[in-house]
């Protein structure tokens, strides 16, 4: 690790520029002090600029300070409180050692200062008598415990605001990790419905078309019917496609989606592509909650569109919506194309499941409920349920997939 941090340009001015100022002003009372005064202003000063932008550095330049003064035999002076500052800048800046050597240095500190001001000052006066007194008595205990809190509450002050940093910095991640989540689930969600847009569309113009070639010359009113509900549908679908594409360009909140009162027309286009479409509808509907709507248009939609593509077109489709008092159950029923052979009608085989499928299983997952969707022998059902979540304020009901 760097034991160089990186800092904006207006903190490493104010770092330089403080100490600076403090410097100029406290080297005014010093003019006729002695160099070694003005060596400890100078190596405290330099300290503080570099406090944050290498607290290790400064803790070094600090000691370095500290010990030249009681080498030349100087008395505390007031630069000495800068070590309180680097002592804050070692636990708030500091790297993991730094900040332990920053928390040992309070101990070590202490007894220097209190061994200073008692052992080394007889031993500077030369006066040996008495020392062990000013030690162990309340003077020095006073000396040693006054420069532990000191020093103590200074590095303490900045573990708490090196937790707090941690704790912003945290918080910003979980903000940022919940945004990208929220991006990602977006995008999957814009993706599935363009897929349920383009291939519903797609498969609606196909069916038309071929109806409106085999109609041009022996009915041509069918033709031009065909025709204008190819031009419908595919003008429907390059609308939804571009509101789907401009939240994906602008990141704009959910366009319009689909709703219960749309099933009719969905219903009405799929039989203009000739396919039979039989709705049956049976309880008191529900007031369903706009995620459990969309969910069982979607529904509907993909199982009528894999229907005109895989099924027998020629056969009804059944769409049956069961109203009860928990929810709905939504059922698609079509006929699997048959072969005639010499030994009988034998059933293609089904194709295999696709996207479309996981896309109905997690729509219906994601409205609280379940999809299956097989076949037998003639058939391809699709059942999906989706429970009661009403709109107001009260809160839905949330039922286990049955198990018979």
């Amino acid at each position: 690790m760097s034991m160089w941090r990186t800092l904006t340009r207006g903190q490493l001015a104010l770092d330089i520029t403080v100490p600076t100022v403090l410097f100029v002003l406290l080297l005014l009372p010093y003019m006729n002090a002695s160099a070694p005064l003005t060596f400890v202003l100078f190596g405290m000063c330099a300290a503080l600029v570099f406090r944050r932008l290498s607290p290790a550095l400064a803790l070094g330049i600090a000691w370095v300070t500290a010990l030249g003064q009681m080498a030349s035999g100087a008395p505390p002076t007031f630069a000495n409180l800068a070590i309180l500052g680097i002592l804050y800048a070692t636990a708030a800046y500091g790297a993991r050692l730094v900040m332990w050597l920053g928390f040992a240095s309070i101990f070590v500190g202490a007894l220097a200062i209190t061994l200073y001001v008692t052992v080394f000052a007889g031993i500077r006066t030369g006066n040996w008598t008495g020392w062990e007194g000013e030690l162990f008595s309340g003077f020095g205990a006073a000396a040693f415990v006054s420069s532990l809190v000191s020093f103590g509450l200074s590095w303490a002050v900045g573990l708490v605001v090196r937790s707090l940093m941690r704790a912003r910095q945290s918080r910003a991640v979980a903000i940022a990790a919940n945004q990208e989540v929220a991006a990602e689930q977006e995008r999957t969600r814009i993706a599935r419905d363009m897929h349920d847009v383009v291939a519903h569309s797609l498969a609606v113009v196909v069916a038309q078309a071929d109806g409106a070639r085999y109609a041009a010359r022996t009915d041509p009113a069918a033709a031009e019917e065909a025709l204008r509900t190819i031009a419908t549908t595919a003008r429907e679908a390059l609308a939804d496609v571009r509101v789907l594409l401009a939240q994906l360009r602008y990141q704009q909140e959910d366009g319009p989606q689909p709703t219960l009162g749309d099933l009719d027309r969905l219903v009405e286009q799929v039989r203009a592509s000739g396919l039979d479409v039989r709705r049956h509808d049976s309880g008191e509907p529900l007031p369903l909650g706009t995620a459990q709507q969309i969910a069982l248009y979607r529904i509907v939609q993909e199982s009528l569109t894999n229907a005109l593509r895989h099924a027998d077109v020629t056969q009804p489709v059944d769409v049956r919506l069961v109203w009860t008092t928990h929810g709905v159950e939504a059922t698609v029923v079509s006929r699997l194309v048959e072969v005639k052979t010499r030994t009988g009608m034998i059933p293609l085989d089904v194709p295999p499941v696709g996207h479309g499928i996981a896309g109905m299983t997690e729509r219906a997952a994601l409205g609280g409920g379940w999809l299956r969707a097989g076949a037998d022998e003639q058939h391809f059902t699709v059942t999906a349920w989706l429970p009661y979540a009403p709109t107001g304020a009260y809160q839905p009901i949330v039922l286990e997939e049955p198990t018979a």
